[in-house]
């Protein structure tokens, strides 16, 4: 293949991948489900076949994107109209934490660990899992948080708390995660692991192990979650 048939290719390949992605609309990049996934990467697979694979005639590459163009668009319109075949493809919403307790089944079910959840909650400006009421993990892999309703935006000198009382710790942090004393928060939170198994033998848990996850608070009390996903 000389020069100027590849930089040909090229910018053929540009081209009609720009083209097509516009025909089958913005949710292929805005919500990214599984189905939107696999057709990305073959649609890429594809364009680059067609740009450097010199045993692809021009006309065959064309042809197999607009094919598959065509393909996920008609994918695409039975998905709109079967609740059925959409759920069969992209799959359901599934709750991670309902009524303040982590499903840690439906974690594992989804292959969500603990850090990515708390790392989801970060990025909703969310610090402390004792401050979630419901959150549902979506099928585009993003979190919908819906807070407790105690959890009002007040300030400091609104709630009347001296300065010096109002936190023990800058931030909240994990201190049992998955039946698993973090010993590195122990020692950055100055909490001496005797003091989390008194905290634990209050609410009546008598081992770590019946623990899925626990959280030191910025006013130094103990966020606890059991390790039991049935509610009553």
């Amino acid at each position: 293949m000389d020069l100027f048939e590849l930089l040909l290719r090229l910018s053929l390949a540009f081209a009609t991948l720009l083209l097509l992605t516009r025909f089958m609309g913005r949710k292929e990049i805005s919500q990214l489900t599984f189905f939107n996934f696999v057709s990305a990467i073959a649609l890429g697979t594809l364009g680059a076949s067609l740009a450097i694979d010199s045993t692809l005639s021009v006309r065959n590459g064309v042809i197999s994107l607009a094919a598959w163009t065509l393909f996920t668009i008609l994918i695409g319109y039975v998905d709109l109209n079967s609740k059925l075949f959409r759920l069969g493809v992209e799959g359901s919403p599934k709750i991670v934490v309902r009524d303040g307790k982590i499903m840690e089944n439906e974690l594992r079910k989804l292959r969500l660990d603990i850090d990515s959840l708390n790392l989801l909650l970060r990025k909703k400006n969310i610090f402390s899992l004792k401050d979630v009421d419901y959150a549902i993990f979506e099928t585009d892999g993003t979190l919908s948080v819906l807070k407790k309703e105690n959890k009002l935006p007040l300030t400091k000198e609104d709630q009347g708390i001296p300065a010096d009382l109002q936190k023990k710790h800058p931030i909240p942090a994990p201190i049992i995660e998955d039946g698993q004393i973090n010993k590195k928060s122990l020692i950055e939170m100055n909490v001496e692991e005797d003091w989390v198994i008194q905290q634990l033998k209050v609410q009546g848990i008598q081992s770590v192990l019946d623990v899925f996850y626990a959280e030191i608070q910025k006013d130094g009390t103990l966020y606890i979650d059991k390790r039991n996903d049935h509610l009553h």
